[in-house]
This record gives C-alpha cells, structure tokens and sequence, in this order.
C-alpha cells in the first residue's frame, strides 16, 4: 500500500524507538507506565485533528502495551474484536508514521485488516467474530503441532452479548487448545450495554466475597513460573481454587468449561503484564476479565458522554471543545434522525407502532423514541439476529415493529429474515440505516448488498427513498393496515438534500402521503437516453442533468422508488420510447436494481442498450462519499460522462450502419 509519511505528529521519547513489538520488549517493565501515557497521548495528538474512533482506543492503552510487552506477536495470534479499540495496537506495530493516514483515502484502514500488517490476524469490524475465530487459529495451530503458538481473543462486553460470542465460548470449552479471551469490561459499546450479561458482570466486580477469594487465586497462580515442569500442577490448584473459593457468580464461564481469572484493574500495565505471563503458562481455555474506563487518561472524555466520545470527530484537545464546522445556511437533516422524529410522530397515531434495534439508538436515531416512548422502543443488545427474531415475535402478536439495523449488519441476520419474517409473511419494517458507500468505515460497513439480498426474498417489498420526505411517506405507507408482510426501506448514511428555510422551517416534515406499492415517478422528461435511478443517487442525476445540459444533452429520469415489485407500467413505457438506459443506484451492479431491470427486459422482450452503474463486484475501501462515488463510477460527474458516452456510441454505431449502406 503506498501510504504518505511525515505526518508532523512527533511521538515521545520511548514510543518514538517502537517499530515493533520486538522494540517495546526491549523496555524494563518499569517503563511502560511512560510508554503507555506517551501512547495514548499520540492518539489523542492525532485523532483530535484527523477524527476517528476515540474513547475505545484510550480505554486498552495499558491492555495493548500488555499484550505486545508478553507475547511473542504475531507468532502468538492476536486477534481484536470489532476493532475501533485497536489504534494503540497499530501504532506499537510499525504504523505510527502513516498513522496520520488513518481512515482516509488510499491511507491505512480504521480497523485491524490483513492484508495491511501480519500483526492484524484477522479482519474485523463487525462485533463478536473474536472468539470464534481465534479458536479456528488454536485448533490449527494444534492440528499442526505449534503447541507453544498463543491465541487471544479481545473482546468488549458489548460484544459479548452477541450469539456469535456465545458460541464460540460453547466450542472452545470443549476443545483443549490454547486460547485466552480477554474480557475488556467497560460496561459500554457505542451506547451503554443492556441486558442479563452486564448485571452478571457488575454482580462479579462489586462483590467484596468474589474479590478476597481472587486474591487467593491470584497468589497461587504467581507461583506457576516457579515451578517450571510442576506448572501443570499448580494451574490444576489454580482451578480448584476458582471452582470451591469463588462465588456462584463465576459459574458462566466456569459452566462453559473456561478457567475464570479476575476481574484485574485494566489500567494497572504492570500488574497485567504479570497476570498476562502466568496465564500464558496455563493450557486450555481461559478467560480474564479486564475492568477499563472508555476514553481512560483523557479528562474530557473520562468526564463526559462516552457515546458522543466514541467518535467525536475533530476537536481541541487542550479544551475538549468538539469542533463543530457551522454552516451558514440552513443544512438538511441526517437521514437518521428523519426516521427518528417520524417513527415518533407514526406511534403517536399508531399505538400497534414498536422501534427495536440492536446496540445502535444513538446511530439510527431510535434514542428520539426511547426518549418519548421508553415501553415501546427496545434496544436488544449486539444482537442482530435476535433483533430481526424478536420483531417477527411482536408482529405474530398483532404488532408493527419498525426494525432499524445497518445495512451491512442485517447481513449477520438473513436467514432470521427468510426463515422466520418473509416465510411467515409477518409484517416486520426493516429500515435499513447507512445502505450504500459509509465512508471512512470502509468495506465492513459499506451497505452495498441490501437490494439484491432483499430483492430475491419472497414477500418483501424493498424501497429506498430519493430524500427525506420520501422516507417518511415510506414509513407511513408500510405501517398503514392494507400493506402485508415485510417492508424495507434503505437510505444512506449523513445528509439529505431538503435543507431547512431560513426561518427554521422544516421543509422536510410535510403532511404524510400514502405512496403506491411498486409505483416510481418520471422526474423529467428527455430524449435519446433515460436514466433510471433508485434512493438517494436519484440527487447525484439531477446534478448529472445540470451539467449534461451545458452539452445540449437531455436525457430522462425516473426515480424506480420501489425495486420489489419494480414498477412494470413505468419500465414498458421506458423501453418503448428509449433504445439507450441507464440505471443507478449506491448498492452492487450484480442482483440488484439494475439487473432487475435487465430481467424486465428479457422477460418482455425489449432490446436496447443498457448500462448499469453502481457498486462493482469488489470490495471498496474507505474515503470520503465523493471519493468513492467517482471510483464506483456514479457521482454527478461520472453519470454525465456515461450519458456522453452512451450516446457517443449510439451516433457511431448509426455512422456505421450508413457506411454498410453506401458500401
């Protein structure tokens, strides 16, 4: 990867010599308090004026500094979950000096990915593959004989919710191989963690019983590296010691076959590097729960709301001010925060009307209702599968759940969609946040799938809306009595288009209109070439229009709206005026609005030329929206390029045709 340097960010004194792991283990163990501080103040020097994840990364300073300080990585194979906590783990493995580059265009990846450093063992963002998948690594390494081979998994609480993380936790304790899960407890994912396994957790960390009988445990555990071939031994008294000496408390984990250590102060680095190196003595499964503070050693984030510091964007590190750029006109509302206010203003009429979405309230906005409404909007946890099973329950009861999940989190709950939502024909409303190209989050969170894995399932209408008023008048529409089975409604991540008036007038929040299922809209009438657009890239075409008319080019533009069922009236009356199309959309050109348009096409006989732009068949890394766009090939500009082109061809192709004619 060609990636700038210089970055002008000056690391200090110690963390400036660490271009690996092999450099901080040169360091007495005196040292690392310093090296710890020095690192967390590089993040903060760095993510003050660049952004990015925030308050996770400062939260396992200590933890990370441990980690690298005891083993032998990458040898020993760590793997982080999710991966916003693993900025300090870069930085110690040869990427302080582009780190500057983080999560900018052509620059390193905000989350741990492999084909950037054999430090990063496996590719995450998405919550709770830690476990499962360095027990594959353990199980490999035992397979092929590599019985020294570490393998640590580090997981926050949040995560641990997820069945995905449960699990994992369920094989692992059968399987004798070398795996330590790293339980980082800090009572927080992106919004305060809910559910059983937080008051299970804070049960075992207030217990002054659990605490006297761990020092016991403690104190037979530090005699392991004296005992040398006696290890086994002592590890087995060690276990003993857990299952008669501790409360009922441990019993989750001691249950699923796991030796249970802690819980340890996540900020003490020395103590941890010695609790680190006699479990690394100890076979077979383990777990150590690590308490740490998200946004630890920064005063404004220990201090203030840790879901806004998960990801502050820029700000002033001497003050905490957030820097906020204000705009001089009135600017369009977020999409979220759309759906926000209007889920609201539809439950207020519609007392059937639930909000359910898992750890993202603050994200998708569903905060507004749990505000307004805290009985009928529920937060189920890092559990996207459980999320989509739980709405189907509501809805065989008679209510409307509006399900807010990601776009590329629904991914981890298809077959719960299939199988227990579209089977049953229950009328569950996906909507579906951050569909298309997110950003600076990059691959793992670019929703660029939805409308083809939503378009083959039956009894699912899929939509995507133009702007905000669109969205609401979707939303009305698929919680009205006539409409059956399941609705899905996409939109992007970030601003609409339909900015505020002056006077504070929200020209978005307009009457509700109920919208015909399976119906666009022409938009504009033109000649030669017809662009067919779904969702909000219909923006990007009108801007395309503008620019194509200084050419004297006027194609026309239908807003499809609906992609299941795809308007048929409106596609026989494209195909039999216009021998030129284009379709665009933000998802992938393979299955999904313009392949949908290409069966039309051949189910009913037509012939033209149509080119379809959107999301390539590859995975697109991070960068600005407009970056990417232009790489995709479907930003205003590329738009007008492919109309030029398109009718290029055309007149050459006539040009040829006469030729053949004369000849």
């Amino acid at each position: 990867m060609e990636i700038l340097k210089g970055s002008g960010f000056i690391p200090g004194e110690l963390l400036a010599k660490i271009n690996s792991p092999a450099d901080l283990k040169k360091l007495h163990e005196d040292q690392l308090e310093q090296v710890s501080a020095e690192l967390r103040q590089y993040i903060i020097d760095l993510v003050s004026v660049r952004g990015g994840h925030f308050g996770a990364s400062l939260g396992v300073v200590e933890l990370t500094v441990a980690l690298h300080y005891i083993f032998n990585t990458p040898y020993d194979q760590l793997v982080w979950d999710v991966g916003h906590q693993a900025y300090g783990h870069k930085i110690l493995t040869g990427r302080r000096d582009v780190f500057h580059t983080n999560r900018i265009y052509k620059g390193i990846s905000g989350f741990p990915k492999r084909s950037e450093s054999d430090y990063d063992t496996f590719g995450v963002g998405h919550s709770s593959t830690s476990i499962s998948a360095a027990l594959g690594m353990a199980v490999a390494s035992k397979y092929t004989h590599q019985h020294d081979k570490q393998h640590i998994a580090v997981i926050g609480d949040g995560a641990m919710t997820a069945g995905l993380a449960f699990e994992g936790l369920n094989h692992a304790g059968v399987e004798n191989a070398n795996l330590l899960v790293v339980l980082n407890d800090n009572c927080m994912s992106i919004d305060p963690n809910v559910g059983a396994l937080k008051e299970y957790l804070t049960d075992i960390t207030t217990s002054h019983t659990y605490n006297k009988a761990k020092d016991k445990v403690w104190e037979l555990l530090g005699k392991i590296s004296k005992f040398g071939p006696n290890a086994q031994e002592i590890a087995s008294k060690v276990e003993n010691a857990v299952k008669t000496s501790l409360l009922k408390q441990s019993n989750l984990f001691e249950s699923l076959k796991f030796r249970y250590f802690g819980p340890v102060d996540g900020h003490d680095v020395v103590r941890l590097t010695k609790v680190l190196a006699d479990l690394k003595d100890i076979p077979g499964p383990k777990l150590l729960h690590v308490l740490t503070k998200k946004g630890k050693g920064y005063k404004f984030s220990e201090e203030g709301n840790e879901t806004v510091w998960h990801s502050p964007g820029l700000f002033n590190k001497d003050t905490g001010e957030i820097i906020k750029v204000v705009p001089k006109t009135p600017q369009p509302p977020k999409y979220q925060d759309v759906f926000g206010h209007t889920i609201v203003e539809l439950a207020e009429k519609n007392e059937k009307i639930m909000g359910v979405t898992p750890a993202m309230p603050s994200g998708c906005s569903l905060n507004i209702m749990m505000k307004a409404m805290p009985d009928r909007a529920i937060d189920v946890g890092i559990a996207e599968q459980h999320a989509v099973t739980f709405s189907a329950g509501l809805a065989s009861q008679g209510l409307v759940p509006f399900c807010n999940i990601y776009s590329s989190f629904m991914q981890r709950a298809y077959d719960q969609v299939i199988h227990d939502v579209a089977l049953q024909n229950l009328k569950v409303i996906f909507c579906l946040d951050r569909g298309g190209l997110a950003g600076a989050d990059g691959p793992t969170h670019h929703g660029a799938y939805d409308l083809a894995y939503f378009r083959c399932i039956p009894n699912m209408i899929v939509s995507a809306p133009m702007n905000e008023e669109e969205l609401r008048n979707l939303m009305y529409t698929a919680q009205l009595d006539e409409v059956k089975g399941a609705f899905s409604i996409r939109y992007p991540r970030g601003q609409g288009v339909m900015a505020n008036l002056a006077d504070g007038s929200l020209t978005w929040k307009t009457p509700f209109k109920k919208l015909e299922i399976g119906k666009g809209r022409k938009l504009k009438d033109g000649k030669n070439v017809a662009i067919l657009s779904v969702g909000h890239p219909g923006n990007l075409v009108t801007e395309a229009i503008a620019l194509l008319k200084e050419q004297d080019l006027e194609p026309a533009h239908y807003d499809m709206r609906f992609v299941k069922p795809i308007d048929a009236d409106l596609l026989h009356e494209v195909f039999s005026t216009f021998d030129k199309v284009i379709t665009v959309e933000d998802g992938c050109i393979m299955g999904g609005m313009g392949s949908a348009v290409l069966e039309f096409m051949a189910d009913h006989g037509y012939s033209a030329k149509v080119t379809r732009l959107g999301i390539p068949d590859n995975f697109i890394e991070h960068g600005e929206p407009q970056q990417l766009y232009d790489e995709c090939g479907f930003s205003a500009s590329k738009i007008a390029e492919a109309v030029a082109e398109i009718l290029k061809e055309k007149k050459q192709t006539r040009i040829t045709k006469a030729g053949k004619k004369q000849a």
